[in-house]
């Protein structure tokens, strides 16, 4: 038996088979749903305010629900507004009925990982976060907790993403030297993963990034266009020096100096920051698509969500910050990461999500 992440392909023959069920998506799935390695989840039509987070350990989804959800459940079918710092519950539309050899894995998508929401997949009897055990059959629960901005979501949107797993696809070390995945930048280090680094050296206005402006107006997740300055103020290194003082529990959008291509037939995703080496959050999405990177000369840079915690925590240009790590694909999807999907991120052309219009003579060099 092969071993790998599903391609579209096979997500879609995981559909025909019952393995992901939706009342929208099945017999014939939506090809937007599709990415090149993984499906998006969408909303369903309820949210629950919840007075904390939970895992269901022994118990169902819904038992833990009754027990620490809060007033009457808000409607998502004309929208609805999540307030910041609140944790909720929405039921998503797709469930599974896995075999017993197939797992998953949800992450939030890259657009809202840049807006400080913090999504985690929960399932009946689970005991982690975004990992989904082998054979699991049942429904998928979102936790949604938007640490900044107040947001209005509607039923249909989708915040996450749920690759399908068979096997041992994890590559080592030396398998990742042997891609030569690092098109430009850093010094391609690699020790657990493929180790990205901070790049503080400003573009030709000096930017490095992007901090996230509290008591912001409403952030309404099915607009576009919106204008950058209500949202964010621009970041600049210390004078004379490519470093900056991250403010606690404030939250940055920079940029990796190392610029990657993903070839076909891998996948990656970025590793939780070490805590050992800082008070640092560094990413809320992780997911990386075969393709991305793929055709542009000096390939494309991952954009950071970073959050330092307690204290300040100061960040120099070159240091590490988070690893990439590898998987291998089951085939080669037929769809890659790009412009022939409507890929938001390829060329990282800008920092910031795509709710957001570009900001003139910005971006990542």
């Amino acid at each position: 038996m092969r071993s790998g992440v599903y391609p579209a392909q096979w997500l879609r023959k995981a559909i025909d088979e019952g393995y992901v069920r939706s009342r929208f998506v099945l017999p014939d799935p939506s090809e937007s749903q599709l990415q090149p390695a993984s499906l998006d989840l969408r909303l369903g039509e309820r949210a629950y305010r919840l007075r904390c987070s939970f895992l269901p350990g022994e118990e169902s989804v819904e038992a833990k629900l009754d027990r620490y959800a809060m007033g009457t459940a808000l409607d998502l079918r004309d929208g609805a507004i999540l307030e910041r710092n609140v944790p909720y519950l929405i039921p998503l539309e797709e469930s599974l009925a896995l075999p017993d050899e197939v797992r998953a894995k949800a992450n939030p998508k890259s657009s809202i990982g840049r807006l400080d929401v913090f999504t985690r997949v929960i399932t009946d009897r689970g005991v982690r976060f975004d990992e989904i055990r082998r054979g699991y059959a049942g429904k998928l629960y979102l936790e949604v907790f938007s640490r900044t901005f107040t947001i209005r979501v509607f039923s249909g949107q989708a915040l996450n993403q749920l690759r399908l797993i068979e096997g041992h696809s994890r590559l080592s070390d030396d398998e990742i030297r042997e891609r030569h995945v690092v098109a430009s930048g850093g010094s391609a280090d690699v020790d657990g993963g493929l180790f990205l680094s901070l790049d503080l050296r400003g573009d030709e206005r000096g930017l490095v990034g992007y901090r996230a402006r509290r008591n912001s107006e409403l952030l309404d997740l099915s607009q576009r266009g919106l204008d950058p300055d209500l949202f964010w103020e621009p970041v600049h290194p210390e004078k004379g020096a490519p470093r900056l003082v991250l403010e606690p529990e404030e939250f940055y959008l920079l940029i990796s100096r190392e610029a990657v291509a993903i070839p076909p037939d891998l996948a990656a995703e970025m590793n939780a920051y070490d805590p050992t080496s800082g008070e640092l959050r560094t990413h809320y999405a992780g997911f990386f698509d075969p393709g991305f990177g793929v055709g542009n000369e000096h390939g494309a840079r991952a954009v950071l969500e970073v959050r330092a915690h307690d204290v300040p925590f100061v960040v120099e240009d070159g240091q590490r910050i988070c690893t990439l790590g590898f998987e291998r694909m089951r085939d080669e999807p037929e769809i890659l990461y790009g412009g022939a999907i409507g890929s938001n991120y390829q060329a990282q052309t800008t920092f910031l999500s795509k709710y957001f219009s570009p900001v003139a003579g910005a971006g990542a060099r």
